[in-house]
């Protein structure tokens, strides 16, 4: 698995690469790096595909511009298209995770011509709300909505800042499987949810004696290192282009995603517990009518790929070589993909 450095038209990005074979791209979120992909990458490397993941834009030792508003989800395709071309690359097929998924799902709406497939972790494809994001996250005088809480410049940054360690430790553990069934009342922390005006996300979050199995000392300390090197800024910038990304996906409001797709999420997932979320995972075929799959692991939390590594590459791997087998070329058209589920 070679790490390098990798001169774009947009940006500077550094990428995990190895394999040779059929281009995949692995899209990591908030707060990770490529490295929460490094199973999936020697795993596809193993069974003939190119394995590409990338700091994405304000992450790890990727270039992090100034400005917050270049880190809108359009930027974020543009930095992956410029990628593929530096790579050499026509087309790909993109998976994300998290903020990620976002991007990739946007991805195969906008450039189905460079990217033949999609695969999404813990955020489904979702419709465009009738007013901007920001109107529509709750708040009162005691808490708001942790999309909100990351708007204001510097506070997170701030809080997050003080221990790095333990920040990502508390958040991490808050939104994985292990802390809890989270079912209605029980009590199941959840770092992605209402925020004390006072009090900041990371005070009510439980801070565990010693990371999951599935997250090695060595592992977490290298996000750590990470963290501490880039800062929180980049990675909070994306929550801070909400509403303009309600913008500017204005001109793609309609258009359904027209390529092959899978979804998956975690029975714990945080996501699956804000209002409404399950019956958009149920009615999501309407916006990916090519949707080939969608997964609910039991047990597992938000941090799929790495909690469960062996179900979800297994997946991945199935997915891939229904569309993008080894050995292939470009597929010309939907009737030769066996899109049942």
């Amino acid at each position: 698995m070679i790490e390098t450095i990798i001169k774009t038209r947009t940006i500077d990005m550094s990428i995990l690469d190895q394999g040779t074979g059929p281009l995949v791209l692995l899209c990591h979120g908030f707060p990770e790096t490529k490295h929460a992909w490094r199973h999936q990458v020697a795993a596809l490397a193993d069974a003939g595909f190119r394995a590409v993941a990338p700091d994405m834009r304000g992450y790890g030792k990727t270039e992090a511009p100034e400005q917050a508003d270049q880190y809108t989800v359009f930027h974020c395709i543009g930095d992956l298209i410029a990628l593929m071309d530096a790579l050499g690359e026509n087309e790909a097929v993109i998976i994300g995770h998290d903020w990620g998924a976002t991007i990739a799902w946007q991805a195969a709406l906008l450039r189905p011509d460079r990217f033949r497939a999609v695969a999404a972790l813990c955020v489904p494809m979702m419709g465009q709300p009738p007013v901007p994001p920001s109107r529509i996250f709750p708040q009162n005088d005691q808490a708001l909505s942790y999309t909100l809480y990351f708007q204001q410049p510097g506070l997170a940054e701030k809080e997050f800042s003080r221990d790095v360690g333990q920040t990502l430790s508390k958040i991490i553990y808050a939104a994985s499987g292990e802390a809890g069934p989270r079912q209605p009342g029980d009590g199941t922390p959840n770092p992605f949810g209402m925020v004390s005006r006072d009090k900041g996300l990371l005070a009510d979050l439980p801070l565990p004696a010693e990371m999951p199995d599935w997250f090695p000392p060595q592992d977490f300390a290298r996000l750590v290192n990470d963290f501490e090197t880039s800062g929180f800024t980049g990675g909070l910038n994306y929550y801070r282009n909400l509403d303009r990304n309600w913008e500017l996906q204005q001109a793609t409001s309609g258009q359904t995603i027209n390529v092959p797709a899978l979804f998956i999420i975690g029975e714990r997932d945080p996501g699956l517990t804000m209002p409404g979320m399950e019956q958009i995972i149920a009615s999501m075929q309407d916006l990916v009518p090519h949707l080939i799959g969608s997964h609910i692991i039991s047990d597992a939390g938000h941090w799929l790929q790495q909690e469960r590594t062996s179900e979800v590459t297994t997946l991945i791997l199935s997915f891939l070589n229904k569309v993008a087998p080894v050995g292939s070329q470009k597929l010309e058209s939907d009737e030769q993909i066996n899109f049942s589920t």
